[in-house]
């Protein structure tokens, strides 16, 4: 007799955004009933890590739980989402920092930009200085709110802020004043007139109600694209897949298990690849896709995306 499939087993990484709308719904029990599902999940999610944290002591103790096992586990993005919830990532704040700047640099690479760790405080602040092109460009902010941002955050949630030095700090011979992330974005909106290398910004009506959580596709002058809100973020993108090439017709977007509500993962509904939202379209299925990220400015009317002077109006 064959032997009868079993079903296959759900997509993880919309587990948590199902979670989060079951703890919604039941809230139309009132408080008591929202209550008890919060205090349910919180239960569970101890109950498991407590013996995640047990299982971990055993495979030390046998003697098992090698730098090959550790870097194992921290490679996979499912288990490390877990360990991380629970407090038992195997690697250090600083460490993960590094881990996830080196996932964005070939993406800055590809600009001819790199961005250097500095330092990690006590207080949790995260000190940066970005490179090449990345520094002193226009769309230096874009790059860093799309990658290096959303990298970092993802991998140490426990961060407190991010401090980002240029060279120009470096030339001046000073400690060099830190910038703020927030404070570079100031810089977009004061040259909004133009978004460097020949582009040009385009307003996209379309996208000034695009609600949260969901993914809608525009065209731009000839250029199609894709673009989606992450709670009050809004994300957009070459409306092609890095995969299968073929544009982002019913995608979806849904949040990592584990990983925080602010997680945002865009799935191609061909071919089902994922992309990191907010790690400038990284593809998370093991190679080095990602996809094409474009610059956006609100000024909480309108929302403009810059576009190459090639297919602009």
């Amino acid at each position: 007799m064959a032997r009868e499939e079993s079903p296959a087993a759900p997509d993880w990484r919309t587990t948590g955004e199902r979670i989060d709308t079951l703890i919604a719904a039941s809230g139309s029990g009132g408080v008591i009933a929202r209550e008890r599902s919060e205090e349910l999940v919180r239960l569970v999610a101890d109950f498991y890590g407590a013996g995640l944290e047990r299982l971990l002591d055993l495979v030390h103790q046998q003697g098992r739980l090698d730098d090959g096992v550790l870097a194992a586990l921290a490679d996979d993005e499912l288990v490390a989402g877990v360990l991380l919830v629970h407090g038992l990532h195997p690697y250090g704040v600083e460490t993960r920092v590094e881990r996830a700047l080196e996932s964005v640099r070939p993406y800055l690479g590809s600009h001819g930009g790199d961005v250097e760790l500095l330092a990690v405080t006590d207080e949790g602040t995260v000190r940066l200085r970005l490179l090449g092109s990345c520094d002193g460009c226009p769309s230096s902010s874009v790059t860093l709110k799309l990658a290096v941002q959303g990298a970092v955050e993802a991998a140490a949630p426990e961060i407190t802020s991010i401090e980002v030095e240029t060279a120009d700090d470096e030339d001046a011979g000073a400690a060099g004043p830190l910038v703020p992330v927030d404070s570079l974005f100031a810089r977009l909106h004061a040259e909004s007139g133009t978004a460097g290398d020949g582009a040009s910004w385009e307003v996209v009506p379309q996208l000034s109600g695009l609600e949260p959580g969901t993914v809608a596709q525009v065209g731009v002058g000839t250029m199609r694209v894709v673009a989606c809100r992450v709670g009050t973020d809004l994300f957009a993108f070459e409306d092609r897949c890095a995969r299968c090439e073929r544009p982002f017709e019913g995608a979806t977007l849904a949040r990592r298990l584990g990983g925080r509500s602010g997680d945002a993962i865009l799935r191609c509904a061909g071919c089902r690849a994922h992309y990191d939202v907010r790690r400038a379209g990284v593809c998370l299925d093991g190679d080095s896709a990602h996809l094409a990220p474009l610059p956006l400015l609100s000024d909480g009317a309108t929302v403009s995306v810059s576009v190459p002077a090639a297919v602009a109006r």
